[in-house]
């Protein structure tokens, strides 16, 4: 949720024309010269100011670009290719349409968007004037919505992890390729709906005052966007306690001579622990800053903690994408047209991730 940062950075710094700078035709205190009525020239007369009192819209202003704006831009191109290639590869592999791949995709648009939405957010705060409202609220519902959409679709991936190892027997026939659209359709539909609400007049545009960290998200939103944020954290702890028990109490039942099954439950979890990991360490702090601060609080802080935020969507395709076999196989046959050795060609099985 990256809403226009610069913004107030910039109008902070400077960059516009101070009004009491502007010459008024009615002060005394401006000197005026005029030429001679009685010139016999036929040239009209013309009027001058001096040197000092020259007008400040004659020089160029230039607005400074602020280094963690760059950052974001960056962060944001990394995303959008990191999360285009992830979809590229999906959406070019008839083979990987599983519900397990059909969330990685979700989760890869979400990310994707996001990414689209940091670059946009760069390019209307220094080419575009920032006094459009329509412009500020597109930037705005497009984080907002794409930042959503991408927390709710790692709690859709740890919930279909958790009914995996639960439900393991009835897995793949309960959990269809349909269930799994209509879960995505209204993850999607949810988030879209939180995006439009800044459109649809929940902002602070017209009171400044009670702008959060965020503008133009009012306080009272982001401590609610946070606090939502919160408990599907805290939802996703308890799924992946139930996780652990679950997948260590089937590799104590696993005897040795289905070592590959166990491996393989370990290897689920330990990648839902850096996934877990990845998630807190990112957008923790900004929940809990978000809740705590308001729009009087240096620009600074800020940026510290929505930095790191934007830098999980930079995360999650190493996790859920490359680390996939299947995904690095359909890499590999794309850009070599052949499959390494040491890639393993097991099939996939309902604890990996």
């Amino acid at each position: 949720m990256i809403l226009s940062l610069a913004a107030a950075a910039a109008m902070s710094s400077g960059g516009g024309l101070n009004s009491s700078s502007l010459l008024d035709p009615f002060d005394s205190s401006t000197a005026w010269s005029l030429e001679d009525p009685s010139n016999s020239s036929s040239e009209p007369a013309a009027r001058t100011l001096s040197p000092e009192l020259q007008p400040a819209s004659s020089s160029v202003l230039v607005q400074d670009v602020s280094p963690w704006d760059v950052a974001l831009c960056v962060t944001g191109t990394l995303i959008s290719c990191e999360n285009a290639l992830v979809i590229a590869v999906l959406f070019y592999t008839p083979t990987l349409r599983a519900p397990m791949f059909i969330l990685i995709g979700s989760l890869a648009v979400a990310d994707l968007l996001a990414g689209l939405g940091l670059i946009l957010n760069f390019v209307f705060t220094y080419l575009v004037d920032r006094s459009v409202e329509s412009v500020t609220l597109l930037a705005v519902g497009m984080l907002i919505s794409a930042f959503a959409a991408s927390i709710l679709n790692i709690l859709a991936i740890t919930v279909d992890r958790y009914l995996s190892l639960y439900n393991a027997l009835t897995y793949h026939t309960e959990r269809t390729v349909t269930y799994t659209y209509m879960m995505v359709a209204l993850i999607w539909a949810l988030c879209i709906t939180l995006g439009l609400l800044p459109a649809f007049g929940w902002n602070c545009l017209r009171d400044e005052a009670s702008c959060s960290i965020c503008r133009p998200v009012t306080k009272g939103n982001a401590v609610a966007l946070a606090v939502s944020f919160l408990l599907v954290f805290a939802l996703m702890m308890q799924l992946y306690l139930q996780i652990c028990r679950i997948a260590f109490r089937h590799a104590q039942q696993i005897s040795a001579q289905h070592q590959f099954l166990a491996i393989s439950t370990t290897k689920g979890v330990s990648t839902l622990s850096a996934i877990l990991c990845a998630f807190g360490a990112c957008w923790l702090p900004f929940a809990l800053y978000s809740i705590v601060a308001d729009s009087s609080y240096p620009m600074i802080y800020t940026y510290a903690t929505v930095l790191p935020a934007t830098c999980c969507s930079v995360i999650n395709p190493m996790i859920y994408a490359f680390r996939n076999p299947d995904i690095q196989k359909s890499l590999w046959l794309a850009c070599c047209g052949c499959v390494p050795s040491s890639l393993s060609l097991r099939p996939r099985t309902s604890s990996d991730v």
